[in-house]
């Protein structure tokens, strides 16, 4: 008996056309913003408000902006447009431009900027062939970036050595005290974040109370009490007449904290390592650290990537907190500007704010960005 397959088409459908409008950004408005009355209200509210404050935040800071003189008074009149009524300016981008320095480097001798210049530079030229993936020669880029920048730019910053002037680091301050703070951090807390959660799901009881006592420990405690804790506590362990660097505290309090984040983003990744691949690797005869190292923490760092750069960005804000045991990071040399009577005005304030959360907000987007990249670049998982 022949199987009836008259159901079965023998021909291919003829290509339909794209819906109206679906080709072109009008398609995507429409079923995105206008697609119920209720949408089309919201996004047109929405869209006058968003416009309102574009509008003055641009005449504000651009526009009716002053961008150079030499006091506070170049900021009291608006040379576009005339006068407002209350006599003052829009942003006075002049205030800044004439404390750019002391905002980037702090109080370091002027004399001397040749050391934070050159340090700058170096870091530059390492850190850009770091991220780059396709240059080669990864793990001697990475050792001088890691290990011997900071020691070069520490006894080059501070100097007392080879014939350079001292610096004591009280006189450090802006974007170098919120860098060097932040990329210390970096470096610390991921080996040591790494170490502290492989020892929290190790089976040694003591390494694993330990751990655990230390993560929630510091997780349970704000930053600020860390770096009081590093800064009144550090010193007692010293010999009578010894003391620490407050500097070198600081930079202690926060790798501790981001130690304690860094430790359970980890954890995380490797909780998310399939049993079949620590099976696998024990089936090849290899040892823990073998293990791990070539098998496990690759795989499982490349899970957490998006948990790791959130760290590091939320470390690369917080170093604002230092200013509460007076080291003055950007923001804090920031307000402190706002007591010089040659700049003192209502528009000060406010512009001094916008640049310093600029900045911050160029580093944590080029972060987040870098890391969305890596994402990319490593997702090798489900290509074809």
């Amino acid at each position: 008996m022949a199987e009836n397959i008259s159901y079965v088409r023998d021909t291919l459908l003829e290509q339909s056309t794209a819906p109206r409008g679906a080709a072109h950004s009008t398609g995507w408005a429409q079923r995105n913003l206008f697609a119920t009355p209720k949408d089309s209200v919201l996004t047109v509210v929405a869209s006058v408000i968003i416009i309102w404050v574009l509008f003055h935040l641009i005449n504000w800071t651009l526009i009716q902006a002053v961008w150079t003189g030499p006091n506070r008074s170049v900021c009291t009149t608006i040379v576009q447009g005339g006068i407002q009524p209350d006599g003052w300016s829009g942003a006075c981008w002049a205030y800044v431009g004439d404390k750019f320095q002391q905002f980037m480097i702090g109080s370091y001798p002027r004399d001397q900027l040749w050391r934070p210049y050159l340090v700058a530079a170096v870091f530059v030229a390492l850190l850009v062939p770091f991220l780059i993936p396709s240059v080669p020669r990864k793990g001697l880029n990475a050792l001088l970036l890691l290990v011997a920048l900071p020691i070069f730019s520490f006894y080059l910053l501070l100097g007392g050595v080879f014939g350079l002037r001292y610096v004591e680091t009280s006189l450090w301050g802006g974007l170098m005290v919120t860098l060097i703070i932040s990329f210390v951090g970096i470096v610390v807390s991921l080996p040591v974040g790494i170490l502290l959660a492989l020892g929290r799901r190790s089976n040694m009881p003591v390494l694993r109370m330990f751990s655990i006592a230390f993560i929630e420990l510091i997780r349970g405690v704000p930053l600020i009490t860390v770096l009081f804790l590093a800064s009144v506590l550090l010193p007692l362990f010293m010999e009578p007449g010894n003391t620490i660097d407050k500097f070198l505290r600081a930079l202690v309090g926060v790798s501790i904290f981001a130690s304690a984040y860094m430790a359970e983003v980890i954890r995380g990744g490797l909780q998310a390592i399939p049993k079949g691949q620590y099976e696998g690797a024990d089936s090849l005869g290899l040892s823990y650290v073998q293990k791990m190292t070539f098998v496990i923490m690759p795989q499982a760092i490349k899970l957490v990537i998006p948990g790791i750069v959130n760290t590091f960005i939320g470390m690369f804000k917080d170093t604002s907190l230092v200013s509460i045991i007076s080291m003055y990071d950007l923001l804090g040399i920031v307000k402190a500007s706002f007591g010089d009577a040659n700049w003192a005005s209502p528009v000060t304030p406010m512009t001094g704010l916008i640049f310093a959360g600029s900045v911050f907000w160029l580093f944590c987007f080029g972060m987040s960005r870098y890391s969305a990249f890596m994402e990319r670049h490593l997702d090798t998982g489900h290509r074809h």
